[in-house]
């Protein structure tokens, strides 16, 4: 049995007498199992980046940088190895598993212009032979709590910008899928980076606790549930950290009489069901406006799903498969069951789905409702998987008011040829993202990540430039050089100063 440990100084690291099974969703069979650590393994991580940052902060951001040009040289090489451990734990396909490598590299490709990225404000003159400006410094011992559905992105979307900008990581995975992240920290030690910049500890809500109780760790980034979100969001600024917590989602994609249907059906098909639906930026509920529009939409979505192959991750031709855990599977067939007690029209039921050759993996086939309502929970809570609700508007705003009324806010997307419906949507909705024409707003790296309500709680997004900020610390420089000829009156001293 393959057993998952640590990564602490730049090696494997034992500890912890808990383990947890990691599972091989394609089969339903236990692969490994990770070892859960508690307070003594983060502490060991702790001294390791005490010790170690210190001259990582002092090393200039360029050499910083080379750091990160040799990492992602070295993820593109490991590309294949990445995509296919990640798919084997996680259960997502090869291509959509390379696309979770992609677009965490991305994140990484943004930290390599980091000395850029770095540069401060500088005012010459802001008063009589005064100059003001202002550096980035790093907070130090800094740390992320990722989520199962990203095992690659979410893990370097975080310690991309924090290592680049020259604090030490401590990154708390998922424990149902992570080994990627463990083989993410060991090619960052091969790039170059200092042993104790980049620790990895596994563990379950006990670690998560120690972590945000931690007097030296400064910063907290969390991606998962909104419930646990909003939790890590009150435990760690009430021992006074600096937290972003990422929650969930109910995106909605609109969809006026006059857009393309045959589009609208491709990207819905994709945006829905791929990865199985696991992810917070999935399109989970279409909105059509107007029954007319509905009925159409309707009647292609019905074939299209209909032709969606699942099947196992190294399946070249599925479009997605299995769930993560026999666990979860559980838990969507149970709100699929809860869609129809709440009155909604199951048109397509995708539970009973059984693979041949594989009839103990954790497999669901793609299920469509229609006529769901505001009301019902199932359209108020997030399912996270491969269910499609279609909430049928009657007009333009009704359809703009349901997701500015949810209580999710991460996401929307409209679909139209009318500039001026799409203006006036991205205007007014309230969501974090907006996608037009898009039904995956997720911005590219030199932009941010994030949602509103209990789609996101802290005020700073991840990445981007908004990244920098998060895992920085901005000081502002007065000074003055007197030349030694003035009088040495002190008359005004004990007056404010201004620089009128």
């Amino acid at each position: 049995m393959r057993s998952i440990e640590h990564f602490i100084n730049g090696g494997s690291a034992g500890g912890g007498s808990r383990q947890h099974d990691i599972w091989d969703p394609n089969s339903g069979e236990v692969q490994a199992r990770v070892s859960l650590g508690t307070q003594d393994e983060l502490q060991k991580a702790v001294d390791a980046a005490n010790n170690a940052q210190p001259a990582w902060a002092a090393t200039n951001p360029q050499r910083r940088a080379r750091v990160m040009f040799e990492y992602k040289r070295l993820v593109e090489a490991n590309m294949d190895e990445l995509a296919h451990l990640l798919s084997s734990e996680h259960g997502k396909v090869i291509a959509d598993a390379k696309g979770d490598v992609q677009r965490g590299l991305e994140v990484i490709e943004f930290a390599c212009g980091i000395p850029h990225a770095l540069k401060g404000e500088y005012t010459q003159g802001a008063g009589p032979g005064i100059d003001v400006y202002s550096m980035r410094q790093p907070l130090g011992i800094v740390a992320g709590i990722t989520p199962f559905n990203f095992p690659a992105m979410i893990p370097m979307w975080m310690f991309g910008v924090a290592i680049a900008v020259g604090n030490a990581f401590i990154l708390k995975p998922s424990e149902r899928d992570p080994s990627v992240p463990v083989r993410l920290a060991e090619l960052m030690k091969e790039a170059g980076l200092p042993d104790g910049i980049l620790n990895v500890v596994h563990g379950d809500k006990q670690m998560v606790d120690a972590i945000l109780d931690h007097d030296d760790i400064k910063a907290v980034s969390f991606v998962g549930s909104s419930d646990i979100a909003h939790y890590v969001y009150q435990r760690g600024t009430e021992n006074g950290k600096r937290i972003q917590a990422m929650g969930g989602a109910k995106n909605h994609g609109i969809v006026m009489p006059d857009a393309d249907l045959d589009q609208v059906v491709n990207d819905l098909s994709g945006a829905a069901f791929g990865s199985a639906g696991e992810r917070c930026m999935a399109l989970p509920v279409v909105v059509p406006v107007g029954d007319e529009t509905a009925d159409k939409l309707r009647e292609k979505l019905i074939p299209a799903i209909d032709a969606l192959r699942v099947g196992v991750s190294t399946d070249d031709e599925a479009h997605y498969g299995p769930v993560v855990t026999k666990e979860h599977k559980a838990k969507i067939e149970q709100w699929i069951q809860t869609g129809v007690d709440e009155g909604a029209e199951l048109v397509v039921d995708g539970r009973g789905f059984s693979l041949q050759g594989h009839e103990n993996g954790f497999f669901i086939g793609p299920s469509l409702f229609d006529h769901v309502k505001p009301g019902m929970e199932s359209y108020r809570e997030e399912i996270f998987g491969p269910v499609l609700q279609m909430v049928r508007a009657k007009s333009f705003e009704e359809a703009l008011e349901l997701p500015s009324k949810h209580q999710y806010g991460n996401g929307v997307a409209i679909f139209t040829r009318n500039g001026h419906a799409a203006r006036e949507f991205a205007h007014r909705v309230e969501a974090g993202m907006v996608g037009i024409n898009v039904p995956i707003p997720v911005p590219v790296a030199y932009h941010s990540f994030g949602g509103w309500k209990r789609s996101g709680f802290g005020d700073i997004d991840q990445h981007g430039m908004e990244g920098v900020r998060f895992w920085t610390k901005n000081k502002k420089v007065t000074q003055r050089w007197p030349d030694g000829t003035a009088d040495g009156g002190n008359e005004n001293a004990f007056v404010i100063p201004t620089m009128g």
